[in-house]
């Protein structure tokens, strides 16, 4: 009886847990962790190059990062980092990939060359059209 209950209870705790919501999966903070796993699967680097005082970096987060089909279409095809420009190796990488205002987005090919690049605010459809341009120069 006790371990019928158990089993019960498991799956309403399971039935009632919140489902993840979709988003795009970001490593946080490490160039060099995105840039071995490119390399090692073959894939293109998707930088969200961002300051944590950004608004329009926020709502990039909070929208568009969370939109279903934006996040399948980078989680399949990219390998995604989000790197803060003003912390840890932020500064150098902003120095270096010439990064002059919030939210700044860059795709790279899996070497670690720039792609594509551009600054400011997209909906998810126009995020998924600036991978797919990036793509198609594969």
């Amino acid at each position: 009886m006790k371990s019928l209950f158990a089993i019960v209870l498991f799956f309403v705790i399971t039935a009632l847990r919140p489902a993840e919501k979709p988003s795009i999966k970001f490593i946080e903070n490490s160039w060099p962790t995105a840039l071995a796993k490119a390399k090692a699967e073959h894939k293109y680097i998707f930088v969200d190059a961002y300051a944590t005082w950004c608004g329009p970096c926020k709502l990039l987060k909070s929208t568009t990062f969370a939109d279903p089909e934006a996040a399948a279409f980078f989680n399949a095809n990219f390998v995604n980092v989000s790197i803060d420009m003003e912390k840890g190796e932020g500064p150098k990488l902003a120095e270096r990939w010439q990064v002059e205002a919030y939210p700044t987005l860059i795709i790279f090919d899996p070497e670690g060359k720039p792609v594509l690049g551009t600054a400011g605010f997209m909906k998810a459809k126009e995020l998924i059209r600036f991978g797919k341009q990036a793509l198609a120069r594969k």
